[in-house]
């Protein structure tokens, strides 16, 4: 059988079991699409694919392709819309079977459902590899899922201390022969940015496995982690597994394992549960996009709870380029438009501001995130977004806090408005008018 692999946030040798079913083929072509609409600029003033997010993917794919040649393998990358580059690929290898990993998102799902209509000869096969659990093993139908987090942990758990058994799929070490090698158009691809300083992320599974075990084993950081986590800008305060995670460079359940791992050998707290609750999160995100579809990306939410709200361009520009009157809200975003990454604290600061200081479509934000934000997983970033405008998996509401008080608690010495310049020489007020902005309902 002639398989073809599309590697999509899965760029990964280890836990892959779709990579796996794929390697039990006769021939396996290795594709990896990069889309040109990534590119271009949406509907909401933003880019999906920002240049940090390039890069970072950029060098997971060569990380990948290094990974595959020693099996005799190699990462054939088109540039190209996938509904129009796989069916020609199929054609011309006579491939009779194509595999992905399942994706949250219903742009995803419906790329693959026009490829199932461009294909009917073909075998259309999906895995989760991007999730803790299968489908099948968690508590509820996922028609079911709950409405909050602490729902969906309570029931994940009553079925074990963490939940059913994750079990990994082994790194693989063979793969059958590709047919042939093709020619890819990788060189119409966009340049690939260096990196600016203060860019401490590095793409692929090499540096994911490396960080991975640096967290745990080597400066023992997750015993600490719930007391660290909420730092503005330290690199161990937290994992920073997000990025590799998102691109699947990173399994979650290599991660769940080797919390319990370090339980085992080395100590087990409330810190080293804490990146498991934080990982949890990210998978009840993963199953409300799916569960949720098209809900995820509208104003009102999941909720359906209508809210109005006014788009003023020069409000929207001061906030992407820190210039607002909010000196720790500025250094977030500084530093967000300079590496690409911002902690957890200060991704709710920016976002709260900009839904109740600036009262903005929280989506503009969640558009901007998208863009700029190394580590942007649609579920986890929308998901968020909808929460904290209170009109997603929040029980309480809107979620709005006190930047001075919060500056003062989490940057009592200024050192990180003072490193990421957050004040502003002439931050632009709310009441600017000017003739070229029109209110957008």
């Amino acid at each position: 059988m002639k398989t073809l692999y599309w590697f999509t946030r899965d760029l990964r040798m280890h836990d892959n079991a779709a990579l796996l079913a794929a390697s039990r083929s006769d021939l396996l072509l290795c594709l990896y699409v990069v889309d040109p609409h990534w590119f271009a600029n949406g509907p909401f003033q933003c880019q999906a694919m920002g240049e940090h997010r390039w890069r970072f993917l950029w060098q997971s794919l060569m990380d990948l392709e290094r990974s595959l040649r020693p099996l005799g393998q190699r990462l054939h990358i088109a540039f190209g819309e996938p509904e129009q580059v796989i069916p020609e690929l199929v054609r011309q290898h006579g491939i009779q079977r194509l595999i992905r990993s399942r994706l949250p998102g219903t742009f995803e799902a419906q790329q693959w459902q026009a490829l199932k209509q461009a294909l009917p000869d073909t075998t259309l096969q999906q895995f989760e590899t991007l999730s803790l659990f299968t489908e099948g093993a968690l508590p509820m139908p996922v028609s079911e899922l709950p409405g909050t987090f602490s729902q969906f942990r309570k029931q994940v758990e009553k079925q074990g201390e963490r939940g059913p058994e994750l079990l990994r799929i082994r790194t693989l070490t063979a793969l059958p022969p590709p047919p042939g090698f093709p020619e890819d158009n990788r060189g119409d691809c966009p340049p690939i940015p260096e990196p600016s300083p203060g860019v401490d992320f590095r793409g692929g599974e090499t540096a994911a496995l490396e960080r991975l075990q640096a967290f745990t084993f080597g400066n023992h950081g997750i015993a600490t982690y719930k007391e660290t986590r909420n730092a503005l800008d330290d690199w161990d305060s937290s994992s920073k597994f997000s990025p590799w995670l998102a691109n699947g460079s990173l399994s979650a359940r290599e991660v769940s394992a080797t919390i319990e791992d370090y339980e085992r050998k080395q100590t087990r707290n409330e810190s080293t549960y804490w990146l498991w609750f934080e990982l949890l999160w990210r998978e009840y995100f993963y199953w409300y996009a799916i569960r949720h579809g098209n809900r995820l990306f509208c104003r009102d939410g999941v909720q359906c709870k209508r809210r109005q709200v006014t788009f003023y361009g020069h409000r929207f520009k001061a906030w992407c380029q820190g210039n607002t009157e909010y000196p720790v809200v500025n250094a977030a975003m500084n530093q967000l438009r300079q590496t690409g990454y911002i902690s957890n604290r200060a991704r709710q600061l920016v976002a709260s501001c900009l839904i109740h200081e600036l009262e903005l479509d929280w989506r503009y934000g969640a558009a901007w995130f998208e863009q700029q934000l190394v580590d942007y997983d649609v579920a986890s970033n929308y998901g968020n977004w909808q929460y904290l405008a209170g009109v997603g998996a929040d029980p309480r509401g809107l979620r709005q806090f006190n930047l001075d008080k919060q500056a003062q608690q989490y940057d009592p010495d200024g050192a990180f408005v003072e490193r990421w310049q957050g004040r502003s020489s002439q931050p632009v007020g709310l009441h600017t008018v000017d003739a070229a902005d029109w209110p957008i309902l």
